[in-house]
């Protein structure tokens, strides 16, 4: 039985009375407007633009739910009381609560990534793990995340394709990182990509993490080095524009 529980994510619960505002200065989504059904693909970068964690922000009220890499679930609730200072602020684990994927699932919320990833959501946990099943997909249609697929402190946040993928909203005002990914952005410097391309065709040199059961390595090259026949629709698009931009 496959289920639709992401056993490989978790939930870290976020709320206090300046919680809100207390993520609005780290992430690089708006999380002041965050509502209830409409998820958000964020980061936390390092001060130079590079990607940390990625997550996905879920309202619950006025608290927020951070659902991210179980494996990574610990390190991010240490970094994010490192910031807290003396904010009134709880970080928590949520444990009651898992986050739950399928391709169809009538009034669910879409991925907000992009739509074609299908639908999750959260509720207690159930029997049966969709993680594999949800990654195969996921990867299907050349979409990273995580800190082996995107690289901790490797990969500029608009390199990942974040500003394709909304995950970044450049009208939010300063969070970590903010400087460099809003220069990239204005100045259309994204001249790397992170792309899947064959084994057969790996570099070492670029690459970030290798799916031998998929034949395919996923690398960070250079955009006049990619073949756009090997790009899934959605980023040949994308870059396309950029280039006639």
């Amino acid at each position: 039985m496959t289920g639709t529980t992401l056993t490989d994510r978790a939930l870290i619960r976020i709320s206090g009375e300046e919680a809100r505002p207390f993520l609005q200065g780290l992430f690089t989504r708006d999380v002041l407007t965050l509502r209830a059904g409409e998820p958000r693909w964020t980061g936390l970068l390092t001060p130079q633009g590079k990607a940390l964690y990625d997550f996905i922000l879920w309202a619950d009220g006025d608290d927020v739910l951070i659902d991210g890499e179980a494996a990574q679930a610990e390190a991010l609730a240490k970094r994010l009381t490192l910031y807290r200072l003396r904010r009134k602020v709880v970080i928590e684990r949520e444990d009651a609560l898992a986050v739950h994927w399928s391709l169809e699932a009538p009034g669910k919320p879409a991925d907000p990534r992009l739509a074609a990833l299908g639908h999750r959501w959260l509720a207690p946990p159930a029997p049966g793990d969709a993680a594999a099943a949800f990654r195969a997909h996921r990867l299907s249609l050349g979409i990273f995340e995580g800190a082996g697929e995107l690289g901790q402190d490797q990969t500029l946040w608009l390199e990942t394709n974040a500003g394709e993928l909304h995950g970044v909203d450049f009208d939010k005002g300063c969070y970590v990182g903010q400087e460099n990914t809003a220069r990239m952005h204005y100045r259309s410097k994204v001249n790397r990509r992170l792309v899947a391309v064959p084994l057969t065709q790996a570099d070492e040199k670029r690459q970030r993490a290798t799916l031998p059961e998929l034949g395919l390595s996923i690398e960070l090259r250079r955009v006049e080095d990619i073949d756009p026949a090997t790009l899934p629709p959605w980023l040949a698009a994308a870059i396309a524009e950029h280039a006639a931009g």
